[in-house]
């Protein structure tokens, strides 16, 4: 079943600095992703590797499925282009993990019985079928409740805000050590130069008659429910109906520049790129 894009979003953190989400949509398949923001050199060219990995990934993702392959087969073989790609353009081979570029991903596909999800980290989309309650796919909120968490006593530990930012000499051994757990074990995986990943992406299938209203999303956007209590998740999906996804993006802002130390709200960055999309199946 197709859709049609209702409304789109893409802001930067810092107006300053690149964007590290993307997003990309095709007549029955969108997706969203959210470049982890680097911590250390970048090792390829451009503003940000965080930038490179998530429009690389998007770009590639769209044109596999516009060949004509299922979700899961465009996965792996972005994740393979991604990963030569990388090697190709690298200055040097990491030294350690937390230098590999990764991103969070959110792609929902249309397929024979229905739709299909899959992705990696804390993009996460909010389905609203016409006369039933929200339906959340991903683990966004779960994850930004223990990421502000680990923010707040972090902050305590080292004496100072929490939203000064990953890079403060205080907070980047502590992110980089977590960084060098990504794409270990059987959990923690994220979407990377490693074409394995493809093996542990969360995958699930649901229903989108039509009337559905998605709204796929970083945690820059879903922070206005799932951080920030400006409403819950299903009032967001409305509000992005109603309001239009411009004016949440000016709310977000808004409510991070009146905590921009980041103690009403503990996070690393006062603000996050923040990128939405929503659509409706016809």
């Amino acid at each position: 079943m197709p859709f049609e894009v209702l409304d789109s979003l893409s802001i930067p953190g810092d107006p300053a600095k690149a964007n590290e989400d993307a997003f990309a949509t095709e007549k029955n398949a969108a997706v969203v992703f959210d470049g982890a923001t680097g911590l250390g050199e970048n090792l390829l060219p451009g503003p940000s590797d965080a930038a490179w990995i998530a429009h690389f990934g998007a770009r590639r993702l769209m044109a596999h499925l516009r060949d004509g392959e299922t979700p899961y087969k465009a996965l792996r073989l972005t994740l393979a282009d991604t990963e030569k790609s990388f090697v190709g353009l690298r200055r040097r081979p990491p030294k350690e993990k937390y230098e590999i570029p990764c991103a969070s991903m959110m792609l929902v596909s249309a397929v024979e019985a229905g739709f299909e999800a899959l992705w990696f980290g804390d993009c996460g989309a909010l389905i609203l079928r016409p006369g039933e309650p929200l339906e959340i796919v991903g683990e966004t909120f779960d994850k930004r409740a223990a990421e502000a968490s680990r923010a707040a006593a972090l902050s305590n530990e080292k004496g100072i805000a929490p939203a000064a930012g990953l890079s403060r000499a205080e907070f980047l051994p502590h992110i980089r050590a977590s960084r060098n757990k990504v794409n270990t074990g059987k959990s923690g995986w994220l979407f990377s130069p490693d074409a394995r990943a493809a093996d542990h992406v969360a995958r699930k299938h649901f229903a989108a008659p039509a009337g559905t209203l998605m709204l796929l999303a970083s945690d820059g956007f879903l922070a206005l429910a799932s951080d920030y209590g400006a409403t819950d998740a299903q009032g967001l999906v409305e509000a992005a109906r109603d309001r239009g996804l411009k004016v949440l993006g000016e709310q977000i802002r808004a409510l991070e520049a009146d905590d921009g130390d980041g103690r009403r709200f503990p996070r690393f960055k006062k603000s996050d790129d923040a990128t939405a999309l929503l659509l409706k199946t016809v």
